[in-house]
């Protein structure tokens, strides 16, 4: 069994990106990367923190959640990118058959951008396999997905629509597939990638400083997310290896926009 940690409830990951990789392969399911304004949606939506309870494979995306949980209990759990993750992914399924990966995307510049990396880096990609989400309500139900999958029964799913929105997905497609492929809900790193977004080099994911390129890029977007991301520290501290309660008003949860 692969080395876990608990924080805030969910039992991340604690290993390297080749054996999160291995895990992945072996048992298929659907796997989380939360990021680190992920963690306040824990106490206002109920369906997403069903959701990411229930996931396969959760791997520390957040460096701050990371730094925190060292600073407050003196334990190390390491930390993979969702941008190193798909990276490492992406080289491993490259001879792969194009038929064998299924791309859920969140708009159709994301596709096109999708192609044009796939020519510059010869990574065949099947068109009928990449499928533009439409914009989800709050509880996630996609047959027109799911009849897609059962027809084509790829192996892998690489969902990069967003954090939220993601897991629930992941999550529909895992419980309603026929068979199991590997789901990676990867969010906004394939757009880095394939440079949607802006480029993040591998020294400033080291360096936990992808947030920051993308703050001075897209601020208008990106300060509000950073805000609600100051709650981790409050979060960590209060509630360590346990699930926030959730937070109530007038007796019904409180449930935020992904």
């Amino acid at each position: 069994m692969p080395s876990t940690c608990q924080i805030l409830g969910i039992c991340f990951f604690n290993g390297d990106v080749n054996e999160a990789l291995a895990s992945m392969d072996r048992r298929g399911g659907f796997l989380i990367a939360p990021s680190g304004t992920c963690f306040a949606r824990l106490r206002e939506d109920e369906i997403y923190r069903r959701v990411v309870l229930a996931a396969d494979l959760a791997i520390a995306d957040s460096g701050l959640m990371a730094l925190l949980w060292r600073l407050f209990r003196r334990e190390k759990i390491d930390r993979i990118s969702g941008l190193k993750y798909l990276k490492h992914l992406l080289r491993r399924l490259k001879g792969e058959r194009a038929e064998e990966i299924f791309w859920v995307l969140s708009s159709e510049r994301a596709r096109q951008k999708l192609f044009q990396w796939s020519r510059r880096e010869r990574f065949p990609i099947a068109s009928k396999n990449c499928y533009v989400a439409p914009r989800y309500e709050l509880e996630i139900e996609d047959r027109n997905l799911l009849s897609l999958l059962e027809e084509n029964r790829p192996l892998h799913v690489i969902i990069a629509i967003g954090s939220g929105a993601q897991e629930k997905l992941g999550y529909y497609l895992r419980e309603n597939s026929s068979h199991r492929p590997a789901i990676h809900c990867t969010g906004a790193a394939l757009g880095f990638v394939t440079g949607e977004q802006i480029p993040i080099p591998d020294w400033a994911d080291r360096l936990y400083l992808g947030w920051l390129l993308r703050l001075m890029t897209q601020p208008h977007r990106f300060v509000p997310r950073l805000m609600r991301a100051l709650e981790l520290p409050w979060l960590i501290w209060k509630y360590g290896e346990n699930l926030p309660p959730i937070w109530r008003k007038n007796g019904r949860s409180v449930i935020c926009d992904p």
